[in-house]
């Protein structure tokens, strides 16, 4: 088995991101974006596609790590018989160029420093020409791509990779600054190590200190708002699913999909999260990404898109990577982009309106074309999709996906009567009834008390939590507590929830996934809604005790082997988790903020916020060591 999921952590500089395992090794890079080809792909294959361990050349007693406070800058501490090393691992956020740095210290005794770099492009699939232009520096070129190494450290080309192996005394540092750049450009000068990590701290704790992150659940928290603004793409404010691809959600399956990309689904929960928390910014790029992602032909709205709003999301398998776990295959890009999903159209118009409410934006920024795509789904919602689970079997009629053409009415009808905006009122009002008397009539099961996933069907759907948090039903309503206790007993797994039963014939795939967190996230929601506040608190420390030692989540959790298992780390569970969190210690519901009875964010409203900050940005004249 590979190593598990849990032992890596991640750093990033807002335009990609490294995975680090306990045993120092990067293992995963893809560079200079999230969605670039990875030089660094041990995770999906073995050392010879790619990786760069440091760590001590002696047996190891014990290890131990933790991020920098309010910092995405992660420490790792090896101690063995003869001292105690510190490695600091980080990006700096801002630069023109992308830096990967690297700085072992020397805390106690001496100790023994082993350096393995291991250049890859292409996915593991080329091997770089490698050349020693100068004392202290290794170029690696192939195509486009270039890695430029600058270190002091003593090393040599061993077998098509980069050693070195030097000793340390108490006190001693050895900085090791690996930048990208593209290979026809002139080689930028070095870094100086430890300017930027007193700059890349500043960042952070500065970015931090800016969120509303107070209560008991503060740490959880801020690390999990520190982690979604890594995985953002500072250039555009679009939000990656997770930095990785083919993750497995089941071992050895082929439930193996590309998340370095960006969905639709996340993205009312994902406003809602930042402005919870206070990030304005964030949330106005975030809106902003959206309306130029989806602008165009209403008919040609995707359920996802590329990291700037590209549209193309090819899906091709990397046959040379045998896969994380012999989890095969693995994918690059996402057929899924060609679904036709109901749901994403709610979406859209649910963020639109916390935008308004949270005082994002004017109120007729960008009506026209949220009124086109208001007359697009009068015409479609009738007809069956693909699920906000994106089931690869044949379409089907979604409850969810209908609940949310229903949100795409009410919110344009709110948009007229509290924000004056033009539009049929009249005419949407009467879709609006009609589709929610077609839901309730079709999409329960008088039966057995609850919702079900879809028209004609005996089976559950974890979406089905959200129901009232839209405003659909009420969160008192018998028809909702009993679609709470049915999830509860059909889809709760080892108190985790499941976000439907794989074994379905419909589902195009072969059975079988872990519990999906986000769902569980949302069940500690339906509790508060429903009035079990214990039960949710219960819950969710819970799925705060399965986090990693660094507080990361991936998408799913296998309750048996006590395994994270997804890609990693994903943004909607940490964007679920934040959401949780708050909706635990403020007065009003969740479904009161959401649905439109809880007007605005108390004490939150930031009408002026437009666009994303970008961090102060450093030449590479102030952090070259010839500046000091």
């Amino acid at each position: 088995m590979s190593e598990p999921i849990e032992n890596y952590g991640m750093i990033g500089d807002c335009q990609t991101a490294a995975l680090i395992g306990k045993n120092g090794s990067i293992d995963w890079l893809c560079w200079p974006r999230f969605d670039s080809d990875a030089c660094f792909a041990a995770l999906l294959g073995g050392p010879e596609h790619g990786y760069w361990r440091i760590s001590p050349g002696q047996p190891i007693k014990s290890t131990r790590r933790h991020y920098r406070p309010d910092t995405l800058i992660l420490e790792t501490e090896f101690e063995t018989e003869t001292g105690r090393m510190v490695l600091t691992d980080f990006m700096l956020p801002g630069d023109s160029t992308s830096d990967l740095i690297r700085i072992v210290t020397c805390e106690e005794g001496e100790i023994i420093v082993e350096m393995e770099l291991v250049i890859r492009f292409g996915y593991g699939a080329t091997t770089p020409w490698v050349t020693r232009p100068e004392e202290g520096m290794l170029h690696a070129i192939a195509g486009p791509d270039m890695i430029v190494l600058h270190t002091s450290a003593p090393f040599e080309n061993k077998d098509f990779k980069t050693v070195a192996r030097f000793v340390l005394g108490k006190g001693q540092a050895m900085p090791f600054v690996l930048n990208y750049g593209p290979s026809h450009l002139q080689t930028p000068p070095p870094v100086d190590a430890h300017y930027a990590l007193r700059h890349c701290e500043k960042f952070w704790r500065d970015w931090t200190a800016r969120t509303k992150a107070d209560g008991p659940h503060s740490e959880a928290i801020k690390r999990s708002l520190i982690t979604l603004k890594g995985l953002t793409y500072l250039p555009t404010g679009g939000i990656v699913a997770a930095p990785t691809t083919s993750l497995p959600e089941q071992f050895g399956s082929e439930r193996n999909w590309d998340y370095r990309l960006c969905w639709l689904r996340d993205t009312t929960l994902t406003l809602l999260a930042m402005m919870n928390a206070g990030i304005y910014d964030e949330a106005a790029a975030w809106r902003d990404w959206l309306q130029r992602a989806v602008a165009g032909s209403p008919d040609e709205m995707q359920i996802m898109y590329g990291l700037s709003g590209e549209r193309r999301l090819t899906e091709w398998e990397v046959e040379w990577l045998p896969g994380y776990a012999s989890s095969r295959p693995v994918r690059v890009g996402n057929a899924a982009h060609e679904q036709f999903q109901l749901d994403v159209y709610g979406e859209l118009m649910d963020a639109a309106e916390q935008a308004r409410k949270g005082g994002l934006a004017p109120n007729g920024e960008g009506w026209a074309l949220q009124r086109a795509l208001v007359d697009h789904v009068g015409q479609i919602w009738n007809k069956p999709d693909s699920g906000i689970w994106e089931t690869r079997g044949p379409p089907q009629h979604f409850v969810y996906s209908k609940v949310m053409a229903w949100v795409v009415f009410d919110r344009a009808v709110k948009s007229v009567e509290n924000y004056g905006l033009d539009g049929s009122l009249e005419e949407w009002r009467v879709i609006r009834d009609r589709i929610h008397a077609e839901v309730c009539d079709k999409g329960f099961d008088k039966k057995r008390k609850t919702f079900r996933a879809a028209y004609e069907s005996n089976l559950l759907d974890a979406s089905l939590l959200l129901m009232a948090q839209t405003g659909f039903i009420k969160a008192d309503d018998p028809r909702f507590v009993g679609t709470v206790e049915a999830i509860e007993r059909d889809l709760l797994r080892d108190g985790f929830v499941l976000r439907y039963n794989t074994h379905d014939e419909n589902d195009g795939l072969p059975p079988g996934e872990g519990a999906f967190l986000a769902c569980s996230f949302w069940l500690a929601d339906a509790y508060i809604s429903i009035g079990r506040e214990p039960d949710a608190a219960k819950l969710f420390d819970r799925l705060l005790s399965i986090r990693n030692d660094l507080g990361l989540l991936a998408e799913e959790y296998e309750p048996h082997e006590k395994r994270l298992q997804g890609n990693f780390p994903q943004a909607f569970s940490h964007i679920a988790l934040i959401n949780t969190a708050f909706n635990l210690t403020r007065s009003h519901k969740p479904s009161e903020q959401r649905s439109g009875a809880h007007h605005g964010l108390k004490g939150k409203s930031k009408p002026n916020a437009k666009k994303v900050s970008a961090p102060p940005r450093l030449s590479r004249r102030e952090t070259s060591s010839e500046s000091h």
